[in-house]
């Protein structure tokens, strides 16, 4: 693949510029919000997220921006095919860890408390 291809494939120049501008309206927000801390806390978020917004939209321009935009779209169609479970599934398996959890936890007690007995008759101590 020759040079020309490669920068076409990946954005090239213009898409490092609009990341960079993208970058700089979010900065921008970030410094703006703290600038104008006399201002009402809400009135300052609304800024913030209309400026967010935008320098998102600038970066969404990117080639980056659009592959991240289309896995984005690609999850949420994964996502809605996700099959969850009911609420009388959920609380069937939460019982039965819980009872895995307390099995599990006697039976090394048990192991523990053998060993326990075995290196103190090994070694001589206690009773």
């Amino acid at each position: 693949m020759n040079s020309k291809a490669k920068a076409e494939a990946t954005g090239g120049t213009l898409d490092t510029v609009k990341l960079s501008v993208a970058l700089l309206i979010l900065l921008a927000g970030v410094v703006g919000f703290y600038y104008y801390g006399a201002q009402p806390a809400w009135m300052r978020v609304l800024g913030l997220l209309a400026v967010a917004g935008v320098g998102v939209a600038v970066g969404a321009q990117s080639h980056q921006g659009k592959l991240l935009l289309g896995f984005l779209r690609n999850a949420n169609i994964e996502l809605r095919k996700v099959v969850w479970p009911t609420r009388q599934e959920t609380a069937q398996t939460t019982l039965m860890v819980l009872i895995v959890v307390v099995l599990v936890a006697i039976m090394l007690w048990v192991v523990d408390t053998f060993f326990g007995w075995a290196i103190r008759a090994l070694i001589g101590t206690g009773g």
